[in-house]
């Protein structure tokens, strides 16, 4: 009673203060909204506001104005912002010039709103009201948020009121309660009037009914109370209470102990043809007069049952161990030790097991394969007799173990020596399996998916009982469970070793030739796998170099397949010599297509979802997956990668991102700096968003690190942790790439590897200034020739006169193309690298291409020149125009003579002439 009245009492005033909170909160939301309106219309509606925001600083004539009437209207911000999203007034200076996307449309189109939505200050109340000139056009809005977090601290301050007077009334009422129902206990000694009818009808229906028997001895040794069990048990006549219990004709041991002081703890004591638990205790000090209370128990039956009962307890508890030990691993040879030795010795003396070739490799198990070989054993000595692990046995057909195998199903043989199909397999060695104890043969098939794997042999020695019925019912348990995890691993390794496989084909095998950076490279798969994480080093044209991470979530087969996907594709957009913010927008449009295309899930003909808006639902990859389809293909979504150039002309690093940690860019003295770019969504999510790029320039020795978030440790430790981490491990000067490499994974915690590591460190090499040649070009026909003879003196003095007549054939045409079509600044440099670069550039953007020309025309097989003469050449885009580059082997190796250039010229006026030009 006292606590279901303090119950109510406390839910009262609960419900009491809730709806007070709730009211006061409310009315506290509800003037936060009014405060936020008004002061976003009164300052919307200012004289001279429009006038404000059309002058030539809008921000300097409104903050002062805006502060003022934000501290005079009680709100958190009064923000002024343009009709494009530029905050132009902000209580917090730092947000002036942002650029604010939100829910303002309704106000831009002129029509004042008031909601609650999370926006710079946090979650806030917001009115946006618009700003209108002398012609009723909107030119800009103002907005007033008000947080939620103030209107909470209005609320808070009348909490601790509500809270004192809930804590008196909780007070007062238990106060009274208690010293009221402290009363009654002492009053009724604890039971009320229903308590007490209760107590004696339970005493009696307890006596008569519970099967347990109960005696209440006196302290001078009388009975004073049996129960019907207690006088079944112990045969006592009706008139027994009330005589001494060693005139009750009870077994003397049984009666000393009854009239004795002495406590008993389930002592069996014999009561004619039965065991009884005898429990004696006193009533000492729970009652008022010394007595014992004596309870009998009939364990008769219970001592037949124990042996069984202990032997299924043993078998569950082995059967427990089997689910716990075996196939902690996804390794087929450590499960078949597991099964092993999870029976030895608790079931059997001995197990072996054998399994078939094909099971071992991971390979699926077809009905020609002969032989099985034996994996694993426990519980033999040095000395024993048995096939030694390792051993191809072919069993013949009479023995237990072909029938297992060709059946399918268990065979027991209780008696060994009895069994001359089991001798049939080798006698010799049967006498010594004999001779050694073993007696007793349960053999069990492996079998999963309809498919016999191999076999266990459960075998029994010395004085261990032979094997039963109910032994070969725990075997088959065992072994059954047993199967499917040796099928589990198997699968997994077939499919780790094709996953392995794949993605060793598909990574880089050798780093590419190339003079502008040293690089050191390193790949630890995943402990659970190969994973889709990879790297890449992609030389460009103009003395640059690409580096290239990448990481694909999951592992397996599809991760694998993916990484090749990704790899092939960052290849051929390479090949166009795309700005790496330019190459990332194109990979994510990719991969946002391919997704689409693998969920198939669109009718022929229709064109993909906007990729603004993608559902695509997470597929689980790994070793357990296996698609089944196209529509249990895994999204590529969650793929990242990073992609860095260097010119070793400039010393220009630029890397763009997407969804990849940052590089590190060591200097020579051993500083450590994180190269950021604006943080871009992982490949398939970027919805349109632009990539974009971030540059530095380093000096020579300098050491760019590009890795994957393996190497960071766990995803949920903290990244700027794991990156000081890192930054620690490649600081330090004078290290080679080799050398960085080594220490980074030397620092990894052991075991503690998650995921794939991909690691490339480079040291930057600079162009000597002496092999770079630089000019600028009038747009004038006229300067061509002085260009060309320049370059020819150029080539000249870095000994490269093999090259000179096919460069200048190719600068002439190069240069000749950018002064008729192209715009100025039109400049021309020459790179001595492993081969000579020619690269023209100039202002526009259009380029040339190869077509066939006509018998009639003149020219426009200039191209033809380049292509003859060069090894490769293309164009390459930027913000200020185009390039046109050529390569040329510094040997003149490639190139065509005199004579055949002639021929070929002379060939191109032919019916399969070709034409080039802008």
């Amino acid at each position: 009673m006292f606590l279901l009245q303090l119950l109510l009492v406390l839910l009262l005033i609960v419900g009491a203060l809730a709806a007070v909170v709730l009211q006061t909160g409310r009315e506290t939301t509800a003037d936060a909204r009014h405060r936020s309106i008004a002061a976003a219309q009164a300052f919307a509606h200012a004289p001279g506001l429009p006038q404000a925001l059309e002058g030539p600083d809008p921000t300097a004539t409104l903050q002062p104005l805006a502060e003022e009437a934000r501290k005079a209207a009680g709100v958190d911000a009064l923000i002024v912002y343009r009709l494009d999203g530029i905050t132009l007034t902000h209580s917090d200076p730092s947000q002036i010039g942002k650029h604010v996307i939100g829910p303002y449309a309704q106000a831009a189109e002129g029509h004042a709103f008031t909601r609650t939505f999370r926006g710079a200050l946090g979650p806030s109340v917001i009115s946006a009201v618009p700003v209108e000139d002398a012609a009723g056009k909107v030119v800009g809005i103002v907005s007033a948020p008000v947080t939620v977090e103030s209107v909470q601290h209005a609320v808070d301050r009348q909490l601790p009121v509500f809270l004192a007077v809930a804590g008196v009334a909780v007070a007062l009422a238990a106060g009274c309660t208690a010293l009221i129902s402290r009363r009654l206990r002492r009053q009724t000694h604890g039971l009320g009037p229903d308590g007490m009818t209760r107590m004696y009808e339970h005493h009696d229906a307890v006596l008569h009914a519970v099967r347990e028997g109960v005696l209440i001895i006196g302290g001078d040794g009388r009975l004073l109370l049996a129960n019907d069990e207690a006088r079944r048990l112990l045969g006592l006549r009706a008139e027994a209470e009330g005589r001494r219990v060693r005139d009750l004709g009870l077994d003397p041991r049984t009666a000393e102990l009854l009239d004795s002081d002495r406590i008993a703890n389930d002592e069996v004591h014999q009561a004619g043809d039965r065991l009884l638990a005898l429990n004696k205790r006193s009533t000492t000090p729970f009652g008022v007069h010394r007595a014992n209370v004596v309870t009998l128990r009939d364990t008769t039956e219970l001592q037949a049952l124990t042996g069984r009962v202990e032997v299924a307890r043993e078998r569950l508890r082995l059967l427990y161990d089997a689910g716990m030990r075996i196939g902690s691993t996804l390794d087929v040879t450590r499960t078949a030790e597991e099964l092993a030795q999870v029976a030895v010795p608790g079931f059997a003396d001995v197990v072996t097991v054998e399994l078939r070739d094909p099971v071992l490799h991971g390979e699926e198990v077809d009905g020609n394969a002969s032989g099985l070989r034996r994996t694993a054993v426990a519980g033999l000595t040095e000395d024993h007799p048995l096939y030694p692990v390792g051993r191809l046995i072919h069993f013949v057909d009479s023995t237990p173990m072909a029938a297992g195998i060709g059946s399918g199903r268990s065979v027991l043989e209780p008696d060994l020596a009895a069994s001359d199909g089991w001798r049939a397999q080798d006698p010799e060695r049967a006498g010594r399996i004999l001779d050694s104890g073993l007696h007793s043969l349960v053999v069990v098939p492996l079998q999963a998916r309809g498919t016999v794997l191999g076999l266990v042999n459960f075998w029994r020695a010395g004085d261990s009982p032979p094997f039963d019925r109910e032994d070969l019912s725990f075997a088959e348990e065992v072994a059954g469970r047993a199967a499917a995890c040796i099928d589990n691993a198997r699968r997994y390794t077939r499919e780790h070793t094709m996953a392995v496989t794949l993605q060793r084909s598909l990574m880089p095998r050798a780093l590419p030739e190339q003079d502008e950076l040293e690089v050191a490279h390193r790949y630890l798969p995943a402990p659970a796998g190969a994973g889709g994480d990879w790297f890449d080093v992609i030389p460009l044209p103009g003395a640059r170099v690409a580096l290239v991470v990448g990481d694909v979530v999951g592992h397996g087969l599809h991760a694998a397949a993916t990484m090749g996907r990704l790899r092939v594709a960052v290849h051929n957009f390479s090949a166009l010599d795309l700005p790496p913010d330019e190459l990332l927008g194109h990979l994510d449009e990719l991969v946002a297509r391919i997704d689409v295309q693998d969920e198939g899930d669109l009718p022929d003909g229709d064109p993909p979802d906007d990729p603004d808006t993608p559902d695509r639902p997470d597929a689980p990859d790994g070793p357990g997956s296996a698609p089944g389809g196209a529509d249990d293909v895994p999204a590529i979504t969650g793929a990242t990668c990073l992609y860095v150039i260097y010119d070793a002309v400039s010393g220009q690093v630029t890397a763009a991102t997407a969804g990849h940690p940052p590089p590190a860019v060591v200097h020579p003295d051993g500083k450590v700096v994180f190269l950021r770019p604006p943080v871009s969504p992982p490949l398939g999510l970027g919805a349109g968003l632009p990539v974009e790029t971030a540059s530095v320039t380093v000096p020579e020795g300098s050491r760019l690190v590009l890795y994957t978030d393996g190497l960071l440790g766990s995803r949920t430790r903290d990244l700027d942790t794991a990156l000081e981490s890192l930054g620690r491990a490649v600081s330090g000067p004078d290290r080679s790439p080799e050398e960085v490499c080594a220490a980074v994974l030397d620092g990894l915690p052991p075991g503690r590897q998650e995921d794939d590591i991909a690691l490339l460190v480079a040291r930057t090499r600079l162009l000597d200034q002496e092999r770079v040649a630089e000019w600028e070009v009038p747009s004038d026909p006229a300067a061509v020739g002085p260009v060309r003879n320049a370059c020819a003196r150029k080539l000249a003095e870095w000994g490269l006169d093999e090259v000179s007549f096919g460069s200048e054939l190719i600068l002439s045409e190069l240069i000749t193309n950018a002064v008729r079509y192209g715009k100025e600044p039109i400049r021309v440099r020459l790179l001595h690298t492993r081969t000579l670069i020619c690269e023209v550039s100039d202002g526009s953007s259009t380029a040339p291409h190869i077509r066939r020309a006509k018998d009639t025309d003149e020219g426009g097989r200039g191209l033809f020149l380049v292509a003859r003469y060069a090894r490769h050449w293309g164009t390459r885009y930027s913000a200020r125009g185009k390039t046109i580059w050529s390569s040329q082997a510094l040997d003149g190796s490639g190139a065509p003579g005199e004579e055949a250039l002639g021929e070929a010229l002379l060939g191109e006026w032919d019916d399969d002439g070709w034409d080039a030009d802008e």
